[in-house]
């Protein structure tokens, strides 16, 4: 792989990551509740999970921070969304179309939907493209340029199809 794709791939995963983990920081209560809300461990097991599940947030973006726990970094965080995945889709299977992802921080509500099962899927298997080993080219100034461009667009692309998506479930939604 080109060595700025594998930078690209990981910087908007260090930003994914990061955001994550402060909307969860912000407000720990909520997040407790959100999770405990979908029933995946007993009660008094939800308080715990939930806050290993912000410090893995929080350590996937210093392991990818760090050349030599990159490989580490990107395992754990496609780990963790196929968990998230898997935790929602379980959810839907359980017919509970209500719950609030806890994925858009504490300022806004988003029902969980097929669209994040597959969202988390394919950022899981862009987290696992960093497995392949970078090419050996140096990295030069226009690279940086191109990683920093890059990741800013496709931040704002991801930005803006979550907030659409949650606006066409909750207009399917409204109109069931």
């Amino acid at each position: 792989m080109d060595p700025a794709i594998d930078a690209t791939v990981t910087t908007a995963l260090t930003l994914l990551f990061l955001v994550a983990a402060s909307h969860k920081l912000r407000d720990p209560t909520r997040f407790r509740a959100t999770f405990a809300e979908y029933r995946l461990v007993p009660p008094a097991l939800a308080g715990p999970t939930a806050a290993l599940l912000v410090l893995v947030e929080v350590a996937v973006p210093g392991a990818l921070a760090v050349p030599a726990l990159r490989v580490p970094g990107r395992v754990a965080a496609a780990g963790l969304l196929v968990v998230y995945a898997g935790a929602v889709a379980v959810n839907l299977g359980r017919g509970r179309r209500d719950l609030d992802c806890g994925c858009a921080g504490p300022a806004a509500r988003q029902p969980i939907s097929g669209w994040l099962v597959a969202r988390n899927g394919v950022l899981a298997a862009v987290a696992l493209t960093g497995l392949a080993p970078a090419g050996a080219r140096p990295l030069v100034w226009v690279d940086a340029v191109t990683v920093v461009a890059t990741t800013a667009a496709l931040a704002a692309l991801y930005a803006a199809l979550d907030r659409l998506l949650a606006l066409v479930v909750g207009l399917a939604d409204d109109l069931a």
